[in-house]
C-alpha cells in the first residue's frame, strides 16, 4: 500500500533513454522541469553531474518571504525618489530657478540611464549572482540620498541632479529582479504571486512618492523654510536608505541552500561556460511573440511614465493650488495599481490564462485613459480621483503580468535578461511619450495630451491581439509530466 501513495520522483536517466521523448523535448525537459507536485514536500531527484549520481533535495524556506520584502523595501525607498521632484514641480522651480522641462528631466533620468546600463548590469546578474546586485543597489541608492543632503541651496541644482543620477542606476540593479527572485526563491505555484510582490514594492515607493512630498514640503514663499523643508525630505530618504543598505549586508542571501523546483536543481548543475549571455540576447531577439510583447510593455508602461512624471502639471492646470490633492491621486493611482498587481498574479498562479489575461488588463488600460482624458477638466476632483484609481488599477497592474508573460515566452532563458528588455523598452517609450505629451499639454492643454497616449494604448492593446501564447515554461511543466 505504501508503494501506491508514494508519488514517483522524475530521474533525468529515464528521461534521457526515452525513445517516445523527442530530443528537443529531452533538452527543455532536462534545462527546465519544474515541480508540479506539493512542493512543500522533499523530493529527491537524481541529478548525473560529472557521471555520478547525487540526490538533490528540492525544499521551499520560510526565509524567501523576508528576502522578497527585503527587497521590495529596498525597491520602495529607490522609486520614492523617481517621483519626489516632479510632484512638486512648481515648488522645486522656484527654489532652484529652473523651468518645468527641466524638473521634468529629474523623473526622465530615471529612464534615459536604464537603457545604457541594463546590459551590463543583466550581464553581472548573471555571473555574480543576486546578493552582488543588491549590494550594489542599496549602495548606489544610499549615496545618491546623502549627495541630495549636501543639496539644498538653490545655487546646487547640479549636486541633487548628480544624487538623482546615482539614484537612477541603483535603479538599474533593481527593476528586472522580481522575476529573478521569484524564480530563485519560490516553488512553480508562487512565482506569479511572488513576483508581483516584488513589483508592489516598486508601485508603494511611487505611491509615498505622490504623498508624502507635497506633505513634507508646502508651496511657501520664505525660501530659508523652504529649504528646511526639502532637507527634512531628504534626510528622511538617507535614513532609510542607510537602514537598508545595512540590512542586505548583514542578512541578504543569494539563494537557497537547496532549490525550490526541479528548474533550479537542474540550472545550479549548468557550469558558467556553459551560458553564453550573448547568445542569450540574441535568441530573445529571434522570438517573435517576446519581441511583440518588448513593444507593447513599452507603449503601456511608457504612458505610465509619462502619466506620473506629468501628474502635477495636469492636476494644476485645472485645479489651482490643489498640489496636496495631485499628490493624493497619484497615490490613488497606485494603490489601486497594487491590488490590480496581486490579483492578477494570483489569478495567473491560479489559471496559467496569460494571454487573455494580459490582452484584457490592456484594453481596460486603454478605455481607463480615455475616461480619465475626458473627464479631468470638469472641475469635480472627486470624479478625477475615481477615474485615476481606474486607470491605475489596470495600467499599474500590467507591470506583473508583462514580466510573467516574458518568462513564460522565453523560458529557459534568464528571468533578468527577458525583464532587462521589457524594462528597456519602458524606458524609451516612457522618455518619448513624457517629452511629446509635455510639449502637446503646452501648446494644445491636457486633454490633447491624453489622447496621444489613448492613440498608442488602442495600438498596444491591437498588437497584444496578435501574440502567440507559446508558453515555454507550461510545456515543460507538461512534458515533465509525461515523462514520469
Amino acid at each position: 500500500m505504501s508503494g501506491e501513495n508514494e508519488k514517483p520522483s522524475l530521474v533525468y536517466g529515464e528521461i534521457k533513454d526515452n525513445p517516445n521523448v523527442l530530443d528537443l523535448e529531452k533538452i527543455t525537459i532536462m534545462k527546465s522541469a519544474v515541480d508540479s507536485e506539493d512542493v512543500r514536500m522533499e523530493h529527491k531527484i537524481r541529478l548525473n553531474q560529472n557521471g555520478d549520481d547525487t540526490n538533490q533535495t528540492i525544499k521551499l524556506y520560510k526565509r524567501r518571504w523576508f528576502i522578497v520584502l527585503l527587497f521590495s523595501s529596498y525597491s520602495l525607498c529607490n522609486s520614492f525618489q523617481w517621483i519626489q521632484y516632479g510632484i512638486i514641480n512648481n515648488i522645486f522651480m522656484r527654489f532652484y530657478g529652473v523651468e518645468s522641462f527641466t524638473i521634468d528631466w529629474m523623473s526622465m533620468i530615471y529612464m534615459l540611464t536604464y537603457i545604457p546600463f541594463i546590459f551590463p548590469v543583466t550581464w553581472l546578474l548573471d555571473k555574480k549572482g543576486l546578493r552582488v546586485i543588491a549590494l550594489v543597489a542599496t549602495a548606489m541608492n544610499c549615496a545618491g540620498t546623502w549627495i541630495k543632503v549636501t543639496s539644498v541651496r538653490p545655487n546646487l541644482f547640479a549636486v541633487t541632479m548628480l544624487g538623482q543620477f546615482c539614484c537612477s542606476l541603483a535603479q538599474v540593479f533593481i527593476l528586472g529582479m522580481p522575476s529573478k527572485i521569484a524564480s530563485v526563491w519560490f516553488g512553480s505555484e508562487e512565482v506569479s504571486t511572488a513576483c508581483s510582490i516584488g513589483v508592489f514594492g516598486n508601485q508603494l515607493g511611487i505611491a509615498i512618492g505622490f504623498l508624502v512630498p507635497p506633505i513634507l514640503v508646502p508651496n511657501v514663499e520664505d525660501m530659508d523654510q523652504l529649504a528646511y523643508h526639502i532637507s527634512i525630505m531628504f534626510y528622511i530618504t538617507a535614513g532609510v536608505a542607510t537602514l537598508l543598505f545595512l540590512l542586505v549586508v548583514m542578512v541578504f542571501q543569494e539563494r537557497p541552500e537547496l532549490p525550490p523546483t526541479q528548474a533550479q536543481a537542474t540550472a545550479r548543475c549548468i557550469s558558467p561556460e556553459q551560458y553564453s549571455y550573448t547568445a542569450s540576447i540574441l535568441r530573445l531577439l529571434r522570438n517573435k511573440p517576446f519581441l511583440l510583447l518588448i513593444l507593447t510593455y513599452g507603449l503601456n508602461v511608457g504612458c505610465f511614465y509619462a502619466v506620473g512624471t506629468l501628474l502635477n502639471r495636469m492636476i494644476i492646470e485645472h485645479y489651482p493650488g490643489e498640489e496636496l490633492n495631485a499628490g493624493r491621486i497619484g497615490l490613488t493611482i497606485i494603490i489601486a495599481g497594487m491590488v490590480g498587481s496581486l490579483i492578477c498574479g494570483i489569478w495567473l498562479d491560479r489559471t496559467k490564462t496569460y494571454k487573455q489575461t494580459t490582452l484584457t488588463v490592456y484594453i481596460m488600460s486603454f478605455v481607463g485613459m480615455l475616461v480619465y482624458a475626458f473627464t479631468l477638466s470638469l472641475g469635480h476632483l472627486w470624479v478625477v480621483f475615481l477615474t485615476a484609481g481606474a486607470l491605475g488599477f489596470f495600467m499599474t497592474g500590467y507591470l506583473p503580468l508583462g514580466f510573467e508573460f516574458g518568462v513564460e515566452l522565453t523560458y529557459p532563458e534568464c528571468e533578468g535578461t527577458s525583464s532587462g528588455l521589457l524594462n528597456c523598452s519602458a524606458q524609451v517609450f516612457g522618455i518619448m511619450f513624457t517629452i511629446c505629451q509635455g510639449k502637446i499639454i503646452d501648446n494644445y492643454g491636457t486633454l490633447a495630451g491624453n489622447i496621444f497616449l489613448c492613440v498608442f494604448l488602442f495600438i498596444g492593446s491591437v498588437l497584444t491581439g496578435f501574440i502567440k501564447s507559446d508558453l515555454q515554461r507550461q510545456k515543460a511543466n507538461q512534458l515533465a509530466k509525461a515523462a514520469v
